[in-house]
């Protein structure tokens, strides 16, 4: 392909045109970007289940210190393709995560996940006008608003330590349990509190420790779970494979 000319004299070369050289599909990127993951995170202690999650938040962020941070409990990774399989109902703390869960790859797991299966109350009316109230982050009382629907459901928190707070405490105090609590929020006011509150309670969990998160990488640990989970058999609402 000739370089386009500007009063007789060639402009830079726009990188693009590599790829159009020697192209690549989006399949292919990604496999060679999870190599080079693969390849560049060296030896690690997960289980081959676990690093499917792990290395997936490494492609969502370039962020190899990942592999020092992640925790998981020994039942993770069953409880979570369970719930998928049986079409749980997922909660999630921001609007973003929920924008950014693929329904495509949900359905891959169960065909009969629909979007009002997850669940994001940040933004309800109801839920502003009581922190605005109380004075309280919009966070816990979302959480407070999905209530028993967090029963048996994977609990997504990449955004609100505040939340997770929150449900911890319905844990402890209430005997809530979620199927699985992914606790990724972000930031520097009771973030690690949160966190390590959690991992203490018996539920199943996948965690980043310290300040870090995202809901980013929230979202990424879910689409690695439907892709653990979609490996085998499918199973379709309420009846998990």
């Amino acid at each position: 392909m000739k370089k386009a000319r500007t009063k007789g004299n060639p402009v830079r070369r726009a990188a693009i045109h590599d790829l159009y050289e020697r192209p690549m599909s989006g399949e292919a990127i990604e496999a060679r970007s999870m190599l080079t993951v693969d390849t560049e995170a060296g030896s690690h202690a997960f289980t081959p289940e676990q690093w499917q999650v792990v290395r997936r938040m490494i492609h969502a962020t370039a962020d190899f210190g990942l592999v020092e941070s992640v925790r998981f409990s020994p039942d993770a990774i069953e409880s979570g393709i369970a719930a998928l399989r049986a079409g749980s109902k997922i909660y999630v703390d921001s609007a973003m995560i929920r924008a950014g869960l693929s329904l495509a790859r949900l359905n891959r797991v169960n065909q009969g996940y629909e979007p009002s299966d997850v669940l994001c109350y940040v933004a309800h009316r109801s839920v502003s006008a009581e922190a605005k109230r109380q004075g309280l982050p919009r966070s816990l009382f979302a959480v407070r608003k999905a209530g028993r629907a967090l029963h048996g459901a994977i609990a997504v928190f990449g955004n609100a330590p505040v939340a997770l707070l929150e449900i911890n405490r319905m844990i402890i105090e209430e005997g809530l349990r979620p199927a699985l609590v992914i606790a990724m929020p972000v930031g520097f006011v009771h973030v690690t509190e949160s966190k390590d509150e959690l991992v203490s309670l018996g539920i199943p969990y996948i965690a980043i420790s310290g300040r870090r998160g995202g809901s980013p990488l929230a979202v990424s640990a879910i689409h690695a779970l439907c892709s653990l989970a979609a490996s085998g058999e499918r199973g379709s609402r309420n009846e998990p494979a």
